[in-house]
């Protein structure tokens, strides 16, 4: 996670985000603080990066690398705006000599696991708005897990981490928006889950998919009732997250955490 010291809402690169609407920064920084207290609580561990002046959406630590097995793939940005983060990222991949021995700086766009999902079967890849497909072959040779690629379509739903969400990566489960994604794609996704839980516009639209999940409790901002209450009779414990700051930038719960996955034991 990456503290919210230079968040704000400077330019406008999805349709979330308007510069005449201010992010409050005490407010933000308490949402975080809660957020990443939370997951202590929970018993995870937290690793800090230091934010650096001049890129307010670093708190998006989800978009800064993807890290499967202890295999770090680096992002690269689609808007020069954010361009300056994925350095600051591997930096402090580089800087830990343990646990993080093949670091790979990428040739083609991606956002990290903004667009990338990681389930035991599969690398889920969005495309459509920021990274590029090309990123989800390098992804696949790099990590030797089948990629899906996915077709984003709806401009809201941007990145795939605000239309879908891993909730047991073990079980391949997940839950997803249907209205996010192209005809196609949905057809993909009712085949490879068909138990999958379906959020609705409603929900989605608060950022409901924007969720981390740990396999039983799942952290998503607390507007997405309905999902909360689907997530129950499913057997998982939903927690409601109050990151209504981070909405004004297009980001939540998901946006404001990278998943270190370490090698297989």
């Amino acid at each position: 996670m990456c503290p919210p010291a230079h968040f704000r809402v400077a330019y406008c690169i999805n349709p979330w985000m308007d510069p005449r609407k201010p992010v409050d920064p005490a407010i933000a920084l308490f949402q975080w603080e809660d957020l990443r207290d939370r997951y202590r609580a929970l018993g995870h561990t937290v690793e800090i990066l230091d934010p650096e002046p001049g890129l307010p959406d670093m708190v998006f630590a989800a978009n800064g690398a993807t890290v499967v097995d202890g295999r770090v793939l680096g992002a690269k940005f689609a808007n020069p705006e954010r361009a300056a983060e994925a350095p600051a990222h591997l930096a402090w991949f580089r800087a830990r000599a343990v646990g993080f021995a093949d670091i790979r700086e990428p040739e083609h766009v991606n956002e990290a696991e903004g667009d990338f999902a990681v389930t035991s079967s599969w690398l889920l890849a969005g495309q459509g708005f920021r990274s590029s497909p090309l990123a989800h072959d390098e992804a696949q040779e790099f990590f030797g897990r089948p990629v899906i690629s996915l077709e984003l379509t709806d401009p809201r739903y941007y990145h795939l981490d605000t239309a879908l969400a891993v909730l047991d990566d073990a079980a391949d489960e997940i839950m997803y928006y249907p209205g996010a994604f192209s005809p196609g794609s949905r057809q993909v996704l009712a085949r490879l889950f068909p138990d999958a839980l379906l959020a609705t516009a409603e929900d989605a639209a608060v950022f409901g998919l924007n969720a981390v999940s740990d396999g039983l409790h799942v952290l998503l901002p607390r507007e997405a009732a309905g999902l909360a209450a689907a997530l129950r009779e499913r057997g998982y414990e939903p927690l409601g997250v109050d990151m209504t700051e981070f909405h004004k930038a297009g980001g939540s719960v998901k946006c404001c955490t990278m998943e270190l996955r370490p090698p297989a034991a």
